[in-house]
């Protein structure tokens, strides 16, 4: 069942559009990772998916509908949104900042009951800070604060998650968390989309690759249909070979040339 699906969608900011008439989807049970260069306009890309930026031509639909026509809140209970980062105003524990989540199930001036706080308690276990549930956010580590923001989606109980680059603070032990927490909400039909630089973790985590460049979608599909060493080239300006890795997933080893950085060969010996 297709949870989410983009049609001709176009949108940026300002006066500047960044994504190009994008056409894309996402069902339950999948997880699709997006992938390009940095400016490539994937961020801005998963922003217009999840309705946070304005649709500048095109659609995007959500269990069928417009998301237009759909309620703001009715939203926030079905799509979990994790941004790169967030600014706090003011002084909030781990608990405080992960219970937000909760928020739209709530409703103005309704108390959390004993199942939200856990509801809550699960979303914190999971991503590891048990622990430190009582912390200042603003005392974590970006990592710590990344898997907080996690947490917090997750405590939405949501049917579609959107992530922007969960992985880009986290070290190897996390990075591989946040692996097996994905495939594990994807096996219980949670729709993921989430951005990443490190093809190895895309590569283990996806379903479907889709690759934008210049704000357009440049390949999708399975590693096996879009990995070649013209995408690489095209795209990110590298050359690119494929090993096999002992899990049977393909290994992906970039090889920029001191001619394509610029460089003068002599200079670098």
């Amino acid at each position: 069942m297709t949870l989410l699906r983009a049609r001709a969608l176009s949108g940026g900011y300002g006066r500047d559009t960044i994504v190009h008439e994008v056409d894309f989807q996402v069902s339950a049970g999948e997880c699709v990772a997006l992938m390009g260069p940095n400016g490539a306009g994937k961020s801005t890309l998963l922003r217009l998916l999840a309705g946070i930026l304005p649709v500048r031509s095109g659609v995007v639909e959500l269990d069928g509908q417009p998301l237009a026509a759909w309620r703001r809140r009715d939203v926030a209970r079905t799509v979990g949104f994790v941004p790169q980062l967030v600014n706090l105003a003011f002084p909030v524990t781990v608990h405080e900042l992960v219970e937000q989540g909760r928020a739209p199930h709530l409703g103005p001036w309704r108390p959390p009951t004993r199942r939200d706080h856990e509801i809550v308690d699960a979303a914190i276990a999971r991503v590891g800070l048990a622990a430190r549930r009582q912390a200042s956010v603003a005392s974590l580590s970006g990592g710590e604060r990344q898997r907080v923001l996690l947490a917090r989606a997750l405590a939405s109980e949501p049917r579609l998650l959107l992530l922007d680059e969960p992985a880009a603070a986290l070290d190897i032990r996390h990075q591989l968390d946040l692996v097996e927490i994905v495939r594990t909400l994807a096996g219980s039909g949670v729709g993921i989309v989430l951005i990443a630089h490190d093809w190895q973790l895309a590569l283990r985590v996806a379903d479907r690759l889709v690759v934008i460049h210049h704000g357009r979608v440049w390949a999708a599909g399975a590693a096996g249909e879009i990995l070649s060493a013209r995408l690489f080239r095209e795209v990110f300006g590298v050359e690119a070979e494929f090993l096999n890795g002992p899990d049977g997933l393909p290994v992906v080893v970039p090889r920029l040339t001191l001619g394509d950085a610029g460089l003068d060969p002599a200079a670098a010996l």
